[in-house]
This record gives structure tokens, C-alpha cells and sequence, in this order.
């Protein structure tokens, strides 16, 4: 097997199969119909290239999922050959030649660390297959899987575990900040191809473990755990898919609540837990409330990102798994989830970031050791803000920022403007004084943080100069209040910046 991974790795990088070289191939117009399913227009592409060459073969094969002539693929695969491809359980053999038994395509990212690009191999979609995708279906890279790796930090640490690896992703990102990494899996189909994934991209800092959530590593500890763990609320009703990859088989959130609770006892002090997740919202309850329930014991910082109410929810995961609008099966499929949340008195569904932190270990003039000083919990549905090296790097500053305010003397302290905020002012026609005042932050969570006039003047001062004392007490010998009072007023506000990033320390 490693010799056979090496040759493939060989031969694709020598092909040129990569993210920018496939759009290039085909287009921007047939790149974004592909994302949708609609692989005709990549199709005519290739065709008007006579195929495309040996990338154009890979593509075809491994990113449409459409059979390619024997012969190319050989062609193709200089170094591993036909038959190495049929060895490692890539293609079969067929009358139309070699038919994808996988979907195999290049991925690139950017983190603190640079550039980066690997191959990830999982199941064939839907549109490769023609049904809808089979219940033990291993999920390539989605949208959740990008987003989760964005949010991940960055600093360098000595173990993560990943908690539901599928494809192995989340823990190939770990690897890069991680001296070991334990990827764990309920599939051993999962593991499988998370192995191979991390062979095909020369990745051998990572143990895969078989077992359900937290049982693989009863009694272990780690730096860091990272999840997606299988979140979607499904009916437990005879008839409706349990898809292995979003599907934990238990009623409502419970397994999002399985895992925030078991973090607890597998973070080492200090230690940071991140996942993804859903949370039921009900007539009487509140769903981010119920987190907060869960959350108990650690530091916690949750950011819904969305609420669904029940019917979007129910078609948004029925789609997922293939099952098209306007069919009985749908129809069916539908009336179940709807029944499901009725009889349970749910009337929607949040999903969002979780952040966790177990305390840091007992030392010597360290007061804040042992308790938990961070618990926030936000709803944040606008468009986010830029960030180099994704969105982990801001969150990774304001837990740090959190740290700092925890002990600082802000009072004394010498603030300075992020580079990524601007001012936003907004005036009745006519009139000198400015009606609204907005602080946007271009970077992190693209926060928009209502201003007054006079927090307005503190932080357009804020140049690392002076004390934000000493600005305070200037405004108000101008504006000819009271100093403490001033400074009394605008000290929250203060501090809120300066956690979300708009102000350094």
C-alpha cells in the first residue's frame, strides 16, 4: 500500500491535478455548475479540449465519476498503471473501460502556516452514482468540513483528537499543528479511506481508532479536540435513511450534547475543544439556553450562525441525501421529520461554532487557574469578515484577548485601532451631528459595533499613545463632564472591542 499511494501521488502531481488547474480546464461557469451537480457543461468542456489529456482523463474520471477508456487512465497514471488503480480500489473494469469506484480530487487551503493543497478520496456522490447516496456513504470535503478547518486554531500544541474523522480531513489540518493526532470513527469504512487519504498526502502523524464518540480514548487527554461530529437531527422512524456521516442515531440533539459533555473530562488544563452543531429550539425553549446548560463547567463561547425553522430544516437534509422535491419520497420523507418535531414540541433548529476550554492548570500567582471566566453565547448571522488563514487565527486572538482583559488594567492601558476597522456615519440631511455611529470590523466575525459620539472620540484616539484614562479625561475636559463618569461609560464598551479584535493591546 505505501508503495502504491506514492506512485498515485506521483502521478497526479505530475499530471498538474489541482484545484486551480481543473478550473482552468473547464472554466469558472462549468467549475460553479459542477458545485451545483450539473457536470454537462465540464463535459463540453473537455470535449472541445479532445479530453483534456491525462488531467482531463483524472477529471473525468475521479471528479464527474464517469467511465474513461482503459487506455487513458494507463496513460494517465504513467507510475501506478491500470492495474495498481484496480489494486487500490479506485476503478473497476468494465465493458466502457475503467469505471470511478471513488471520487478522488485535489483541495486547497490557506492557514497561518501558508498554502496548502492535498488529494481527498471519499464516496461517490449522487450524481456519479444516479441514486441517492447509500446509508454507510463517506462524505468528501463539504461546506461544513471547510468551515470547521477555517475555525480551527492555529497555535502549535502536542495532541488533537478528532472526533468523527470521515474522511480524515479536520485531522490532516490538525497535522500540521499537532505532534499526534487521534482520528476516531463509528466507520470503518470511514477510517479506511481517512488512512488512505493521509497516505496519499505523506501525513504519518495521525492513529485511527474504531469506536463510537469518546469510547476509543476512554482515559486519554488532549490539547486540542476537533469535530463535525454527525449532527442532523433525524426521525428515529422505520423508513427514513441513516446517513453514518450526518446521522448520530440518537433522538434530536442529544449527540451534539454527548459531545460537548464529554469534552469536559477529555481536554487536558488549558486544553480547547471546537465543533460544529445543531440545537432544537421549542416553544418554551431556547436553544443557545440549552447549550449554555451543557457548556456548564468549561469556559464556552457559541455562535449560532442560523436558525431553521422545521419544515426548511426537514428538506434541507432530505435534498442532502438525494431524495428530490416533487417525489413520493419526499413527500414521505418530509411528513416524517415534521411528525418528529411536532411530537417533540420543536419549532426550529440552530446551527453554529462551539468553542470550549477546560481551566488551566493550577501555578503559582496565576489566580484565574481552575476557574471558568469566559461564557458567551451570540447570535452572529451576517456575512463574515476577512481573515488570513482563516477565521481560527481571530478567534484564537480573542480568547487570548479574553485572557489579557481578564487581569489588565484597562484603564491604564495604551489601545491601538485594528487595521481592518472603519467608520460608518450616518446624518439627517442638514444636520451637523451624526444620528448613527457604526464601527465595522473588515476581518473576524465582520462585526458591526454601534458607536456614540463620545466612544466614537475614544477610539479614533486609541493610536497607542496614550492611556485610555488619559483620553477619557481629555474628552471630558472638552465635552465638560464628569471624567469618572466618562470613563465609567465607555470602559464596557472598551473591553468588547478589544475582545472581538477592533482594539490591540
Amino acid at each position: 500500500m505505501p508503495i502504491a499511494t506514492d506512485f498515485l501521488r506521483d502521478d497526479l502531481s505530475s499530471a498538474g491535478f489541482s484545484v486551480d488547474a481543473l478550473g482552468a480546464l473547464w472554466g469558472v461557469d462549468a467549475a460553479a455548475a459542477l458545485h451545483r451537480g450539473n457536470r454537462l457543461p465540464a463535459q463540453r468542456a473537455l470535449a472541445a479540449l479532445d479530453g483534456g489529456g491525462r488531467l482531463g482523463a483524472l477529471a473525468t474520471l475521479f471528479v464527474l465519476g464517469l467511465p474513461v477508456a482503459a487506455d487513458r487512465v494507463e496513460s494517465a497514471l504513467p507510475r501506478l498503471g491500470l492495474a495498481g488503480a484496480v489494486e487500490l480500489g479506485l476503478v473497476a473494469l468494465d465493458e466502457q473501460g475503467a469505471r470511478p469506484l471513488l471520487d478522488l480530487r485535489p483541495y486547497a487551503f490557506v492557514d497561518s502556516l501558508g498554502a496548502g493543497s492535498w488529494w481527498i478520496a471519499s464516496d461517490l456522490g449522487e450524481v456519479a452514482l444516479g441514486t441517492a447516496i447509500p446509508e454507510g456513504h463517506v462524505l468528501g470535503v463539504g461546506g461544513a468540513s471547510t468551515t470547521l478547518s477555517g475555525l480551527m486554531l492555529q497555535e502549535r500544541v502536542g495532541s488533537v483528537l478528532d472526533l468523527g474523522t470521515g474522511c480524515g480531513i479536520q485531522a490532516l489540518h490538525a497535522s500540521r499543528f499537532a505532534d499526534r493526532v487521534v482520528a476516531t470513527d463509528i466507520s470503518q469504512r470511514a477510517l479506511d479511506l481517512a488512512a488512505f487519504n493521509a497516505a496519499l498526502n505523506g501525513v504519518d502523524s495521525i492513529e485511527f481508532v474504531l469506536g463510537s464518540l469518546f469510547e476509543p480514548v476512554a482515559g486519554q487527554v488532549f490539547d486540542r479536540i476537533v469535530s463535525n461530529p454527525p449532527f442532523v437531527i433525524t426521525p428515529r422512524t422505520e423508513g427514513v435513511p441513516a446517513y453514518e456521516y450526518r446521522d448520530g442515531g440518537l433522538v434530536g440533539d442529544a449527540l451534539v450534547e454527548i459531545v460537548i459533555r464529554g469534552a469536559a473530562t477529555h481536554l487536558a488544563p488549558g486544553g480547547v475543544a471546537q465543533l460544529l452543531g445543531n440545537w432544537e429550539y421549542g416553544v418554551e425553549s431556547d436553544g443557545l439556553a440549552r447549550v449554555e446548560e451543557w457548556t456548564a463547567g468549561l469556559d464556552a463561547w457559541v455562535v449560532e450562525r442560523e436558525t431553521q425553522d422545521a419544515a426548511l430544516y426537514a428538506e434541507t437534509w432530505i435534498r442532502d441525501g438525494g431524495t428530490k422535491p416533487g417525489t413520493p419520497e419526499f413527500d414521505s420523507l418530509t411528513a416524517a421529520w415534521l411528525d418528529d418535531f411536532a411530537q417533540r414540541g420543536v419549532t426550529g433548529v440552530g446551527f453554529g461554532y462551539v468553542t470550549l476550554r477546560a481551566a488551566a492548570a493550577a501555578a503559582a500567582g496565576n489566580e484565574a487557574a481552575g476557574r471558568h471566566t469566559l461564557r458567551r453565547f451570540e447570535r452572529l448571522d451576517g456575512a463574515l469578515g476577512r481573515t488570513d488563514g482563516g477565521l481560527g487565527v481571530a478567534i484564537g486572538a480573542s480568547l487570548a484577548a479574553h485572557d489579557w482583559l481578564r487581569d489588565a488594567d484597562l484603564v491604564n492601558a495604551r489601545l491601538t485601532v485594528a487595521a481592518d476597522v472603519t467608520e460608518e456615519r450616518h446624518y439627517w440631511p442638514g444636520d451637523e451631528d451624526p444620528t448613527v455611529i457604526d464601527l465595522r470590523q473588515g476581518g473576524g466575525f465582520g462585526r458591526t459595533q454601534p458607536s456614540g459620539t463620545v466612544l466614537a472620540a475614544v477610539v479614533g484616539t486609541c493610536d497607542g499613545e496614550l492611556s485610555i484614562g488619559a483620553i477619557c479625561a481629555a474628552i471630558a475636559q472638552l465635552l465638560e463632564v464628569d471624567a469618572d463618569e466618562l470613563l465609567a461609560e465607555v470602559l464596557p464598551s472598551i473591553r468588547e472591542l478589544v475582545f472581538v479584535g477592533m482594539l490591540t493591546y
